[in-house]
């Protein structure tokens, strides 16, 4: 028999015994990261199924970091050591690693490698079936719903809401915890998660949801988009056709999303923005946010038949430092020219280079602008009499007007309707004009002449000396005065194909072996409904793929005829050039 005092001995040896094996494992573990291994450590297991993977995240134990940096003014803690135990055969370490943290931070202060968190692998996950692909809404901004913070957000997939980080510390680890809740996405990344396990998943089932939240298209589905008829089915039963989809109004929004679904139907611009690679050197958040909701547009794979564009609504707020905002109706002429605009800027590489705005919409005016030299006017102002005889003034006039000849750029072409009639009829009702398109196009014949007050009294003339391949036309049915805004309500009736400009106005000649190309067909046609200031807008759109037409107003989307595309009150117009 051992006496007591010989029991506490002995487990007093075995204790140091175990102290000095996990001292020397640790000194061992140290070496084995200090020094550079000329091949990767060997796994520990031969199941194929269950994977290390090893990558940066952005969680509790980097969040630790950099308070220590942040405290320690700015220095680096990091250390490889845990990334090598991925190699070592003891499976005793990992029990260890949590035991040993302490003693990792104080190696962290002296080596400057790159600290990365052990995930494990799964492609069984027991929680698969609880993600609710109902709730999951990715057109919002990517901000966690706590802490208000963009960085390292991931969606709970069984809820919908997104949180920020997966350590132990963070809002999304707390989330599953308390409402059990345990399939969480990274937005940025797209690698599915079980928390609070915290293995990483890997199951096909999860590809739609990746799908989802970043649409992508290669460059030969983009050529086949426009000979697509098949329909699409949402999760809720809905069909929808893709590029066809309702945008939401978020609030009085609706002048965006005009502007929006016209531009959707420009084939070049839609299948520059839905490849990312093409304006990948751009560092513009409007430029990044005009893609997602293109790819999201014209996704085959939606869970609903509806986009919001939210995300591009506070990217627009920021661009046009709130000149453009949620809440507050803007005019659509307005809000198309600063986008295109905006975006030519934004995607080119230098101040003289092109981009794919000026490749579909610039055109060329020749202007001459004839202005009464200063001379004139002053004897005008000082009232001298004896220029005011019809002779004299014919020939002063005659004499002292300045004629100047340039030739601008265009992105959209204005053009003014006839005033409308003050006075009613024997019925006691308003007439409502009609004026062909022809009649209005004649501003830019380089004979028509149309006088202007700002910044000058000058008589102008244009010409169109290059046409675009896709002509965008306005009429100016809103007219300001110091004390209300006008509509003119009169009817412009324009054919929705054929539109053969050099019958109207004078084209210039072609280049040799080059074709002229004056026909357009319509694509896009925007109305105005409503009093100025208080109405609301839609848009016609035709379908290329069948070529048939569509009525879109917000989250509506109907078939129409072609007929009922003319009888509207057109505000602006997309036309098409004919290959």
């Amino acid at each position: 028999m051992k006496t007591k005092r010989e029991e506490e001995e002995e487990e007093e040896n075995m204790e140091g015994d175990r102290v000095g094996e996990e001292y020397s494992k640790r000194q061992k573990l140290l070496e084995q990261s200090s020094s550079p291994s000329p091949s990767p450590p060997r796994l520990g297991f031969d199941n194929a199924l269950l994977p290390l993977a090893s990558y940066d995240d952005d969680d509790e134990d980097e969040e630790e970091d950099d308070e220590r940096r942040g405290a320690s003014g700015g220095r680096v803690g990091n250390n490889d050591g845990r990334k090598e135990r991925n190699g070592h055969n003891d499976d005793n370490e990992y029990d260890d690693e949590d035991e040993d943290d302490d003693d990792d931070r104080s190696e962290k202060e002296l080596s400057q490698g790159k600290h990365k968190r052990v995930v494990e692998l799964r492609r069984d996950c027991p929680y698969l079936d609880t993600v609710n692909r109902q709730v999951l809404d990715f057109d919002f901004e990517k901000f966690c719903s706590v802490s208000l913070s963009n960085l390292n957000v991931y969606a709970c997939l069984v809820c919908g809401k997104y949180y920020q980080g997966r350590g132990q510390k963070s809002h999304a680890y707390t989330h599953s915890l308390e409402a059990g809740h345990h399939v969480y996405i990274n937005l940025r990344t797209e690698k599915v998660y079980c928390l609070p396990d915290g293995y990483e998943i890997n199951d096909p089932s999860l590809d739609g949801i990746r799908h989802v939240l970043n649409p992508r298209f290669n460059r030969e589905q983009v050529e086949e988009l426009d000979r697509n008829k098949q329909w699409s089915r949402a999760l809720d039963g809905s069909d929808y056709l893709p590029g066809m989809v309702g945008l939401n109004n978020i609030k009085e929004t609706d002048f965006v999303n005009v502007t929006i679904q016209s531009l959707m139907r420009v084939t070049p611009l839609r299948n520059f923005f839905l490849i990312p690679e093409n304006y990948r050197h751009s560092k513009s958040p409007l430029v990044h946010r005009f893609g997602e909701l293109t790819r999201k547009i014209w996704h085959a794979r939606n869970f609903k038949g509806q986009v919001s564009p939210h995300e591009f609504l506070q990217a627009v707020m920021k661009a046009s430092k709130k000149r453009f905002r949620i809440g507050v109706q803007s005019d659509p002429v307005e809000f198309m020219s600063w986008l295109l605009n905006t975006l030519h800027t934004d995607l080119r590489s230098s101040k003289r280079s092109s981009s794919i705005i000026h490749q579909c919409f610039q055109g060329e005016l020749e202007v001459v602008k004839e202005i009464h030299s200063r001379s004139f006017a002053e004897k005008r102002e000082n009232g001298d009499e004896q220029n005011n005889s019809s002779a004299a003034d014919g020939g002063t006039e005659q004499n002292n007007v300045v004629a100047e000849t340039s030739r601008m750029p265009f992105l959209m072409l204005g053009l003014d309707l006839p005033p409308p009639p003050l006075f009613k009829d024997v019925m006691e009702k308003n007439i409502i004009p009609q004026v062909p398109l022809f009649n209005i196009l004649k501003k830019f014949d380089g004979e028509s002449v149309t006088e202007v007050v700002r910044p000058r009294i000058a008589r102008m003339r244009y010409r169109v000396t290059r046409l675009p391949q896709y002509l965008i036309l306005h009429m100016r049915r809103f007219t300001k005065n110091n004390f209300f805004v006008e509509k003119n309500p009169t009817l412009v009736n324009f054919p929705v194909k054929n539109l053969e400009l050099k019958d109207y106005i004078p084209l210039p000649t072609p280049k040799e072996n080059e074709k002229l190309r004056s026909k357009y067909d319509l694509i896009a046609n925007i109305v105005h409904d409503g009093k100025p200031g208080e109405g609301s807008y839609r848009v016609f759109v035709q379908r290329k793929s069948e070529e048939l037409w569509y009525e879109m107003q917000d989250l509506h989307v109907s078939e129409t005829l072609p007929q009922m595309v003319a009888l509207s009150e057109a505000y602006m117009q997309i036309y098409e050039q004919h290959k």
